[in-house]
């Protein structure tokens, strides 16, 4: 695997391939990767001949009180990931890279509905960092089919709208978020977790699968169900900022839905978990 640090070198590989005939598919992460991020390497040789991935922390998407400062920054170990996988171009570019006429008066995409609900409400600004470098990166990759988990569903829908708005001509493709053996999903900020919340965090996919069962079996009190979830949390000892039932397009369900996604974000001490389990009927 071949390793950049700048836009020149990534464009100029990627042409190369281009002038091959070869079909690009991109895997953007932030890095401290794990074997869900290594789902969307195998995921993209099955769509395309070469796989790009990036590693960026984007200090856009981070709120003032997050964890920019801290979050792990693992480049050595992802790229020995990534080569046991085989991809084959990592971009990995700094900052002053990424913006080089700094970030003050930067031009930014904005999605004025999701950068407003749940996660938007909770993280104000954070779309708007994401789909802002996502937009930059696929500018410098210029993919034919770019991967993202769907565990961070709120995002993958955002890339959807933004991609759709701005007539960009690439191939969305969400892969199935990867768990545990225990059900918790796999997350770069798990190991934050000390030993106790390690198996409390447990609890966090067990409530979502006690909502999922009760919509199959035919409950639609939504607010009663998710409430009962919300003690079940609060009684492993999370602190929640949500947890809801939408429709596949984060509205509130109707009547003639048929199917939903049932949302959660929660703190764990320090740590911010986020999950979601999609129910179809």
């Amino acid at each position: 695997m071949k390793t950049v640090h700048t836009v020149a070198e990534l464009r100029a590989q990627v042409s190369e391939w281009r002038r091959a005939g070869q079909r690009i598919a991109f895997a953007p992460t932030m890095g401290n990767l794990h074997a869900g991020h290594l789902k969307l390497i195998a995921g993209g040789h099955k769509l395309a001949d070469r796989v790009v991935s990036s590693v960026f922390v984007n200090p856009l998407q981070f709120g003032p009180t997050e964890d920019f400062g801290r979050y792990p920054r693992t480049l050595p170990d992802d790229q020995q990931r990534l080569d046991s996988v085989n991809c084959d171009l990592l971009f990995a570019p700094a900052v002053e890279e990424m913006y080089p006429n700094g970030r003050d008066h930067l031009c930014k995409v904005t999605l004025p509905h999701y950068s407003t609900i749940l996660e938007g409400h909770f993280r104000p600004g954070h779309f708007d960092g994401v789909a802002t470098v996502v937009n930059i990166l696929f500018n410098q990759v210029q993919p034919d089919v770019a991967l993202f988990g769907e565990k961070d569903y709120q995002q993958l829908l955002v890339i959807r709208r933004m991609v759709s708005d701005l007539h960009l001509p690439i191939e969305i493709v969400g892969v199935p978020t990867e768990r545990e053996s225990d059900g918790l999903a796999m997350s770069s900020r798990n190991q934050y977790l000390g030993p106790e919340e390690r198996r409390a965090a447990t609890e966090i996919y067990a409530s979502l699968s006690e909502i999922g069962d009760a919509i199959r079996g035919g409950r639609r009190d939504f607010t009663e169900i998710c409430g009962l979830g919300l003690q079940r949390l609060l009684a492993a000892g999370f602190q929640p900022q949500y947890l809801e039932v939408r429709n596949p397009r984060l509205d509130p369900p109707g009547a003639r839905d048929d199917a939903f996604v049932v949302l959660v974000a929660a703190f764990l001490g320090k740590t911010r978990l986020i999950d979601n389990l999609v129910v179809k009927l």
